[in-house]
């Protein structure tokens, strides 16, 4: 067993309301809280924690590791909560980024997201996008989501994951999910798939690539209601960013396409609570009204912030508004939000500032 064990670390994690524990040789174990990285109160040599990871693999992913692979899985400890992983080598030493989730899925009303989102799990077809960047909780929005139709819904859910990060039990619909290097070799294989298994909703981990956004338009296009990620900061970037991965000859093609299944885009990002006793989300929401999608298909896509403000009545915001709107709430720092907003001029507008 290792001097210092994987329980010892996520346990003061989990007591500690951490979000993330990073293991390195030659470095104290370092754990994020509140989106702030610092020392636990740990010591070891670089074996002791080089034994601590490897005590996470099996064999077959041991061998991996050795041949120079990263590795991605999750695992659940003895009481349960599960937890994210991905190990990896740097300067030819190990190294581990562990991820803490949640033992249960929380409800769209626990994560204070807007309504139009609970409206949008209604959506029979098309795709919706959760975008933003890393540990900004897209994978719990989704989950969220995702159990929102589980239970309001009489429907065959297929999630294709990397890694399976929350583990949904059959309520009201059938769920299967699928483990990318353990069910299926890759997204697009298993989006291929799927078209086959009879599904009524499928959740995409990421779109990470040509063939995984096309099968996935395709799946839309054919009467599916589709979730996917991308690490974008906004609306009109996650658009921005699918139709640069087509060729320019094929750029007008998805346009079109996005313009006949894009049902929304819900951009994210976590930030620290102004008294510091946690973090709260804001959001950015595009809906694909007729305006917004005629917008998409002609590549208008500078104009969609102006289609945001404007689409209030259908639940629509920017992210300067939002974070402008918790800012008078006094529920973040306007430091903070200045930090996390890429239109400041917008933000200050919002403020009344001019």
């Amino acid at each position: 067993m290792p001097a210092i064990t994987i329980e010892q670390l996520t346990n003061y994690a989990r007591q500690n309301d951490c979000s993330d524990l990073h293991i390195t040789a030659n470095q104290v174990p370092t754990f994020r809280h509140l989106g702030k990285l610092a020392p636990g109160p740990f010591s070891g040599s670089k074996q002791d924690y080089r034994e601590t990871i490897l005590s996470l693999l099996n064999n077959l992913q041991k061998e991996q590791l050795e041949r120079g692979e990263d590795l991605d899985f999750s695992f659940a400890d003895v009481e349960e909560n599960r937890y994210r992983v991905n190990v990896y080598r740097a300067q030819n030493e190990l190294a581990a980024a562990i991820r803490m989730l949640r033992d249960d899925i929380p409800s769209l009303a626990d994560l204070k997201l807007p309504p139009v989102i609970q409206t949008l799990c209604e959506e029979p077809r098309g795709i919706i996008l959760v975008t933003g960047p890393t540990g900004s909780g897209k994978s719990t929005t989704l989950a969220a989501m995702i159990d929102y139709i589980n239970v309001h819904r009489q429907a065959h859910i297929i999630t294709i994951e990397d890694p399976i990060e929350y583990v949904h039990q059959h309520k009201s619909c059938l769920v299967h999910q699928r483990e990318l290097h353990r069910d299926v070799n890759s997204f697009a294989d298993a989006l291929r798939s799927a078209m086959r298994e009879d599904p009524d909703v499928i959740l995409v981990g990421e779109m990470r690539d040509y063939e995984t956004i096309s099968a996935a338009v395709t799946a839309a296009e054919t009467g599916h209601l589709v979730f996917s990620t991308l690490h974008t900061t906004g609306a009109s970037q996650t658009i921005d960013r699918i139709v640069d991965v087509y060729p320019a000859h094929s750029q007008g093609m998805i346009r079109s396409q996005l313009s006949g299944v894009l049902r929304a885009v819900i951009t994210q990002t976590l930030l620290p609570l102004a008294d510091n006793s946690g973090r709260t989300v804001a959001t950015e929401i595009l809906v694909g009204t007729d305006a917004v999608l005629a917008q998409i298909r002609e590549g208008k896509f500078h104009q969609l912030s102006s289609a945001m403000q404007a689409g209030a009545n259908v639940g629509m915001h920017t992210l300067a508004g939002d974070l402008a709107t918790l800012v008078k709430k006094r529920l973040i720092t306007r430091e903070v939000a200045e930090n996390a907003v890429s239109d400041k001029a917008e933000f200050a507008q919002y403020l009344g500032l001019y």
